[in-house]
């Protein structure tokens, strides 16, 4: 096994990737994944927990991403003008499009992997809206602009990842015009 050769986690979570989507998630296993990467058994647990962590594996650092843009807000900044202008930041650590859209399709495609995105989403969730706490926002308005603020992520995503050629200084424009939207949706029909 050639040990040597760099970018050990993007080489296993693009031979996982390719592993499960040439015979699926659960047929494929850890040694598979190593020996396409030609690496050791060994060598995949020192960055992996488990197969379904090569695909969620750079959720932490989106997370640290998110917290320190809302740690770096201006004080007087709201709580989700905060959220918007951390998400700003993401495709500072976004993999590449190609793995991301390609990874959401396995994710689609394996019910267990919807359990684990979940659970990955409620970490990040739990994660800013302790950090909007540290910055002295009330704990309703806080865990509130927290889930706008993920809709609004989630879907600036889907759009930036389904355009034909995203550009990441296109991504904050996507954050505003889904925030936009969402604040029309919220506004309809409650002005009386």
């Amino acid at each position: 096994m050639a040990r040597w050769e760099g970018n050990t986690r993007g080489r296993l979570e693009q031979a996982a990737l390719e592993l499960f989507e040439e015979q699926g998630y659960d047929r494929t296993t850890v040694a598979q994944i190593a020996q396409r990467a030609n690496l050791t058994e060994r060598s995949f647990y020192r960055w992996f927990s488990d197969k379904r962590e090569v695909l969620f594996g750079g959720s932490q650092e989106l997370e640290a991403e998110f917290v320190s843009g809302i740690e770096a807000a201006a004080p007087d900044a709201g709580a989700l003008p905060t959220l918007l202008a951390a998400f700003a930041t993401a495709p500072r650590v976004f993999r590449p499009r190609e793995f991301l859209v390609r990874r959401a399709a396995v994710i689609a495609a394996n019910p267990p992997l919807h359990e684990r995105e979940l659970i990955k989403l409620v970490s990040i969730s739990q994660s800013l809206t302790e950090a909007l706490l540290r910055r002295g926002v009330d704990p309703d308005t806080a865990r509130m602009a927290t889930d706008l603020g993920l809709s609004v992520l989630r879907l600036a995503t889907e759009r930036w990842m389904a355009a034909p050629h995203p550009d990441p200084k296109g991504f904050p424009e996507a954050l505003s015009v889904a925030a936009a939207e969402l604040l029309a949706v919220a506004s309809d029909g409650l002005s009386a």
